[in-house]
């Protein structure tokens, strides 16, 4: 069985608000969190807890994506910060 290899290029990465749509995630599974939270004894009597759990630890999880993604964004910002004063400062003529 021959190994499977690519035919053409992968397509450059989708850039957008990455920050934006990390917090908006994170809002939305505690939002869900909190919205089953009342029910918890429905859910523990049919076996369902970990829906809970699951959503508690989306948010957990969330809050270390905030943090990630807020530190690459502002590594990328520092790295291009030089190139720009560096095409800012083109010699007279």
């Amino acid at each position: 069985m021959a190994k499977w290899t690519p035919k053409h290029e992968a397509p450059e990465p989708l850039e957008g608000p990455v920050v934006g749509t990390i917090i908006g995630g994170t809002i939305v599974w505690f939002a869900l969190f909190l919205v089953q939270l009342p029910f918890y004894g429905w859910f523990d009597e049919h076996g369902h807890t970990w829906w809970l759990w699951t959503c508690l630890a989306g948010g957990a999880l969330g809050f270390i994506g905030i943090w990630y993604v807020r530190r690459r964004d502002a590594a990328i910002k520092r790295a291009s910060a030089p190139e720009a004063a560096g095409a800012d400062h083109s010699p007279a003529d």
